[in-house]
């Protein structure tokens, strides 16, 4: 007889749901590989080799020679870190050789407690890779990746020249020349001619000043006043160094949008220009001091099928800077909330019982996301419909969360017209505020029935 208050009941359990310690093993075939600068740590199963850890160097030959082992080993799926440029000719190598490369966040591998040595890591990247605990990166193709190297370098010269000017405006200003207060633009061509005068020994406040185009605003005395200073022969010789390097810089540029541009017309077609022609640019979308040379908005609309001037906030740079990211076939993101999601644009939502403990977007380094936020932020005076939509976010949210949230429409909106192909019509801001007002009306209508209450609009009186 049992005692008192002592259960004899078994726990019971559910054996159709199986061992759920049990892990699934989705990649059988599987190898993790630690990239380093100087050396490359790859990890296999133990059963496949006696030595199933080994180090390769970066060399090609090395290379070479760690794809072949591991095709001999019979690993077909190979996992690796994204550390920094390192694994670019890894990546390479082992695609040229037929095998399934997983390229993975370094997030997403977070080191244990005591595993801090390289051989560890290339394990524990197979024991994650193995059981399918990782998720590919978005790899875009050989020619996206063409052209977005050739757009981020065009950027960084873009930035060099800037910072030519900034240091030319520097030593300007260390001998009071006050040039940048009466000129808007140093690098105009006012200014460089200014600026050249000076470099060729003139020192004459009248002469330099008569070389200002006439369309300039400051009056000649003024300008004239503003050329009054101390001829350093330092800082000439600085101020000579930077007005070299700002024009070998633009010549870059030229170089560089050539090479871009010939490689833009390789690419395939998505419309036939003759069959659908492009139309006029519209009125007051003048294109950015630094835009490309060649007819970049043709070349767009020739692969794409859209003309990006049509789209309020995305200028033809700005879709370039995307699709040099992305490329133009979004097939690997099946819905325009998996590319926002992908872009960093969309709340995490963490909850834990039922609250919610945080909304804030993920910090992710994504140039893509860079320029579609910067798009954003230029819609404050857009007379558009979307220009209207991000006003009333800035009200309501502030400008931070507006402008995150602003992107996050013109990344989905970037999404549909790439993927159908269609034009953008604006319905401008009237369509908007009357949209949102009968909006609001139906929100206040719904909510007087749930308080049982009856909205009786005035009758309108006639003559």
């Amino acid at each position: 007889m049992s005692k008192k208050g002592q259960n004899n009941s078994q726990p019971k359990t559910d054996r159709s749901k199986g061992d759920w310690k049990a892990l699934e093993i989705v990649h059988p075939h599987a190898a993790g590989i630690d990239i380093g600068g100087s050396e490359h740590w790859v990890a296999i199963n133990p059963e496949r080799d006696e030595q199933p850890v080994r180090c390769f160097d970066c060399f090609t030959a090395d290379l070479e020679q760690m794809a072949d082992w591991l095709v001999d080993r019979g690993v077909r799926s190979v996992a690796m870190q994204s550390t920094g440029v390192y694994w670019i000719p890894v990546f390479e190598i082992l695609q040229q050789h037929g095998l399934e490369v997983y390229l993975v966040n370094a997030r997403h591998t977070k080191n244990l407690p005591g595993r801090k040595s390289d051989i560890a890591e290339c394990q524990w990247l197979l024991k994650l890779h193995t059981f399918g605990l990782l998720s590919n990166s978005f790899q875009p193709s050989d020619e996206v990746r063409t052209a977005r190297t050739l757009w981020r370098h065009r950027g960084e010269l873009v930035a060099q020249a800037s910072s030519a000017i900034q240091r030319m405006q520097k030593a300007l200003i260390e001998m009071n020349i006050q040039l940048s207060n009466v000129l808007s633009d140093l690098s105009g061509v006012s200014g460089m001619a200014i600026v050249q005068a000076i470099l060729d020994g003139q020192r004459d406040p009248q002469e330099l000043a008569a070389l200002a185009n006439p369309q300039v605003k400051a009056p000649k005395e003024v300008i004239a006043k503003s050329l009054e200073g101390n001829w350093r022969p330092e800082l000439l010789f600085v101020l000579r160094q930077q007005v070299e390097m700002y024009r070998m810089c633009h010549d870059k540029i030229a170089a560089c949008d050539c090479q871009l541009q010939l490689h833009l017309q390789s690419m395939a077609p998505r419309v036939e220009l003759e069959a659908q022609p492009l139309g006029p640019r519209p009125k007051g979308k003048r294109a950015r001091g630094n835009a490309p040379k060649f007819d970049l908005r043709t070349e767009l609309y020739r692969i794409t099928g859209v003309d990006w001037t049509q789209v309020d906030g995305i200028d033809v740079q700005v879709a370039q800077s995307v699709i040099a990211e992305v490329g133009v076939d979004l097939k690997a993101f099946p819905s325009e909330k998996h590319f926002a999601n992908w872009l960093g644009l969309c709340p995490t939502n963490e909850t834990s019982g039922g609250k919610v403990l945080n909304r804030r977007t993920p910090k992710v380094v994504n140039r893509a996301k860079v320029a579609f936020r910067q798009a954003a932020s230029t819609l404050i005076r857009s007379q558009s419909y979307l220009g209207a939509q991000y006003r009333r976010f800035r009200t309501r949210l502030g400008a931070p969360k507006a402008i995150t949230a602003m992107a996050r429409k013109l990344a989905c909106l970037f999404y549909r017209l790439l993927q159908r192909g269609q034009q953008y019509v604006d319905k401008g801001t009237e369509y908007y505020e009357q949209r949102y007002r009968d909006q609001q009306v139906r929100f206040v209508i719904q909510r007087a029935k749930q308080l049982g209450l009856q909205i009786v609009t005035p009758a309108t009186s006639t003559d």
